[in-house]
């Protein structure tokens, strides 16, 4: 009965909101809207026929909405109630404070991002960050290319074209996207290498390789996955060791790429670029978004001989990034050289380093905000939760925080869901053992879940 009651188009079109949207848009955009609004009620009905079909008014507010969004020049704003902190679909890392006002200032105008100011000769652009990179990590140098997947294909392009790159088996990783290193060695024009066993290599399986033919050896930290029992692997130092008596340079890719030592935030350890370089790694490359905590970019740091054969290949200018990330990524390590508290001053670090009490306290004020701000219907309850870092680091590892369960009588977790991503801007939660869950471990501030949810029960 209830796809009958479904308004037909003409019904739709006859409303007052769509003849406000007539007024200033074209006929088939405002039908087409309508029809699409349509058919996902009509789906909806057909997966749940208790559901009421939408009045006429109410699908034409929908339409306008969904012709607002398509619309809107921005990209569209959620509330990350996951669970992840570093969601990689929601753009990973919230920059901070400094890097948001680096960017805008680089924004709106022009900046001297290729020109040395006081000779007025041009400059290179690398230079606003290569200069804090080597000194946070030790390194004598560095650069930046726009991810971290780049980084390396620019270090094994440059030192290893042609020529081959001896790695262990259990590191020849995939990441998301089925990013797989072995593709990437072959893209730069290298010749893989593999040595050892999935779980065990030891030194001496990378020296029985190690020949003429041979440009890098190469590292890559298991940061999205982790493999327990029985297994072996040469401590860096060694491999460090091995590599130069040889002649070859040692390249490590770190993924995350933390700054710090998270075991200060009560985390795991995650190896640092620093402890590399003191180690004897040649090369390191690392995210900028990540750990890190700041916009998308992929970093080099290591001995200046071999950055400099980096910014010489030509592939550097097509890996290069524009301002904007410059400008936002100089800020955040800045904010690393300078604050007293890292915590207070980089986001990704502030939402890893939580303490219980906190929040238990932040559930306490957002359940009490959104149980006024949902209709009588909803439970809504504060119950403990684990999240993670996501984006591959420390894959095994969950963080304790605070949920809160939203549950409506008659209603299943997607219908739930469906509900709050609806709001403005949607609300993404997790669906954990047929319930909803908004984890607060990603979620800023309690006041942010508030008005989107009025705004949708409203609608």
């Amino acid at each position: 009965m209830s796809l009958r009651s479904l308004p037909s188009v003409d019904a739709v079109l006859e409303t007052d909101e769509s003849a406000s949207l007539l007024r200033t848009l074209p006929r088939p955009a405002v039908t087409d809207a309508i029809r699409a609004v349509l058919a996902e009620s009509r789906e909806a009905i057909r997966a749940d026929p208790n559901r009421d079909a939408p009045a006429a008014d109410v699908v034409a507010r929908r339409a306008a909405e969904r012709i607002r969004a398509a619309l809107t020049p921005e990209l569209p704003a959620v509330v990350n109630a996951t669970g992840v902190i570093l969601h990689t679909n929601l753009g990973r890392a919230p920059l901070s404070a400094g890097a948001i006002e680096g960017l805008v200032c680089a924004a709106r105008g022009a900046v001297a991002i290729e020109l040395d100011v006081s000779t007025g000769r041009r400059g290179q652009r690398d230079a606003h960050v290569a200069g804090l990179l080597a000194e946070l990590t030790g390194a004598e140098a560095g650069l930046v290319v726009n991810n971290n997947a780049a980084a390396l294909l620019l270090a094994i392009d440059s030192l290893a074209r042609r020529r081959e790159v001896i790695v262990s088996r259990g590191e020849l990783i995939e990441i998301g996207g089925a990013f797989r290193l072995p593709e990437v060695l072959q893209r730069a024009g290298a010749v893989l290498r593999e040595v050892g066993t999935t779980n065990r290599t030891r030194l001496a399986d990378y020296e029985a390789v190690l020949s003429r033919r041979t440009g890098v050896l190469l590292r890559a930290h298991p940061s999205n996955y982790r493999i327990e029992g029985f297994t072996e692997q040469p401590s860096r130092r060694d491999l460090a060791a091995l590599a130069h008596r040889h002649g070859v340079p040692l390249v490590e890719d770190l993924g995350s790429g933390a700054l710090v030592d998270l075991a200060e935030y009560g985390l795991p350890h995650e190896p640092t670029p620093a402890e590399a370089i003191r180690d004897g790694v040649d090369l390191v490359t690392f995210s900028g978004d990540k750990l890190l905590g700041g916009p998308q970019a992929g970093l080099v740091v290591g001995r200046a001989a071999l950055v400099r054969t980096l910014q010489k290949n030509p592939l550097k200018r097509a890996l290069r990034v524009d301002k904007l990330i410059l400008a936002a990524l100089r800020a955040t390590l800045v904010a690393y050289r300078g604050a007293p508290d890292v915590r207070a001053e980089i986001p990704t670090i502030a939402l890893l380093a939580r303490t219980e009490e906190e929040l238990i306290a932040l559930a306490k004020e957002a359940r009490d905000l959104v149980a006024a701000a949902l209709p009588d219907e909803f439970d809504v309850a504060v119950i403990p939760s684990e999240a993670e870092i996501g984006s591959g680091a420390q894959p095994t590892i969950a963080l304790p925080s605070r949920a809160l369960r939203v549950r409506r009588s008659g209603w299943d977790a997607e219908r739930l869901a469906s509900f709050f991503r609806a709001a403005s801007p949607p609300i993404l939660g997790r669906i954990h053992r047929d319930e909803l869950l908004l984890d607060l471990r990603a979620v800023r501030h309690a006041a942010d879940l508030v008005p989107q949810v009025r705004e949708a029960t409203e609608s």
